[in-house]
């Protein structure tokens, strides 16, 4: 009890530590792995692509009737609108790979006639992407001019995982490329929440966070009624993930351009405010005499 009251006290150590339990067991998620085989297994009359698709719709509902009010309130302000952006846009992608990677693992290695470790996978890759996200506090960045180009390139970084997963016959590979998709994804939406947060006042909060969520889940229905529901293109799973990696990759395109403008901008500022500190020098030193 003595340690337990101690740690409690310590003040950052025994939240850090709950919550990443909490976040752990959260992610783990043991009988993914068994319900995706049990659901498109025989008399179960439930096929890949609709298994996915029907939960989507389920969310997607639930969520409107969350958030409807919100968006006419809503106004974000200038410089966090691209934090925002990327944050629906990758978390869209993020759950759509999230919801189909064990058929995609299916499809490589099929369940119900090889040994796999699917539920491990989940569980590294939820304690690696929690390292990921807890290295940012040591990361001594001025976000606010590398942020972006920071974005962009681990989206890159995740667009090749993703486009590994759809091209790869090797369930160990795919395997280590989610991981890394995960760690990716983990490390970048912790920036991005820090950046939101800390330009907000408290009570912007869960309306600023909700409108992201709602964003992020009616682009991942959005996406999913075009590319899966078999009324619009049905694709194949290996298909699907190509366009999902795309998609990543447009959004890298997209920050890395916006990126480089940021950094030469706040380069161009510095050489103009250094220039300007020069010749306000030059005049003192002038008066002096």
């Amino acid at each position: 009890m003595g340690y337990w009251a101690k740690l409690k006290s310590s003040g950052w150590a025994y939240p850090t530590i709950v919550l990443s339990i909490y976040g752990f067991l959260a992610n783990c998620r043991v009988a993914e792995p068994f319900l995706t085989p049990y659901l498109i297994g025989p008399n179960k009359n439930i096929s890949e692509e609709l298994k996915p698709h029907r939960l989507d719709e389920n969310t997607v509902h639930f969520t409107d009737t969350l958030h409807h009010n919100m968006l006419s309130h809503f106004s974000p302000c200038r410089h966090l609108v691209y934090w925002s952006l990327w944050w629906a846009l990758a978390t869209a992608g993020y759950m759509q790979i999230f919801n189909y990677i064990q058929l995609k693992w299916d499809h490589i290695e099929p369940s119900a006639t090889s040994s796999v470790y699917n539920g491990a996978v989940e569980a590294v890759s939820s304690v690696v992407g929690a390292a990921a996200a807890f290295s940012v506090s040591f990361i001594r960045v001025t976000w606010a001019t590398w942020g972006e180009l920071t974005l962009g390139l681990f989206s890159a970084v995740c667009s090749g995982a993703v486009y590994l997963m759809a091209f790869t016959s090797s369930i160990w590979a795919c395997y280590a490329a989610y991981v890394l998709f995960k760690s990716c994804y983990m490390f970048l939406i912790t920036i991005t929440i820090f950046q939101i947060a800390s330009n907000l006042s408290m009570e912007c909060y869960a309306l600023t966070f909700g409108i992201n969520t709602f964003v992020a889940l009616l682009l991942q229905t959005i996406v999913t009624v075009i590319v899966v529901d078999e009324t619009a293109l049905g694709l194949d799973i290996v298909t699907q993930f190509i366009i999902y990696a795309s998609y990543f990759s447009v959004i890298s395109v997209v920050f890395l351009l916006r990126g480089i403008f940021s950094v030469c901008k706040a380069q161009r500022i510095k050489k103009e405010q250094l220039s300007l500190d020069g010749k306000q020098s030059e005049i003192c030193e002038e008066h002096k005499f």
